[in-house]
């Protein structure tokens, strides 16, 4: 099981844009912050998710459990409104299985960002 994931960045503001606002619809936030370095999470309070101004990573997929297909809706909209790139609208995935409902976005690093549900509807 995984603790948390760091993905180093170089503009912490712009990236802290494009995630507090992607994010949102999936119920995840900032918990935690320094001057280099923020954490979201959710309401249990720990952060899970980091940014850290360091040599940027590319190239990372990292994927956010979605609890529904509405919301998977929401981030993909607000990936794009806040500077995200299109990397796949939101729609069913069924070569992964029959309800795999996802979305994919660029950050300003390249990496993929996605919102799943997993979900029968």
């Amino acid at each position: 099981m995984l603790d948390h994931v760091i993905l180093g960045v170089h503009h912490l503001d712009e990236s802290r844009h494009f995630y507090e606002h992607a994010l949102r619809p999936l119920g995840v936030k900032v918990i935690a912050e320094e001057p280099e370095l923020i954490g979201f999470g959710d309401d249990s309070g720990r952060p899970f998710f980091w940014l850290a101004v360091r040599e940027a990573t590319h190239r990372v997929h990292v994927a956010f459990t979605a609890p529904d297909r509405a919301a998977v809706d929401a981030f993909h909209a607000a990936a794009l409104h806040a500077g995200g790139v299109d990397n796949g609208p939101p729609g069913l995935r069924a070569h992964y299985h029959e309800n795999y409902y996802a979305a994919y976005a660029f950050d300003a690093d390249g990496n993929n960002i996605e919102a799943v549900c997993q979900r029968p509807v």
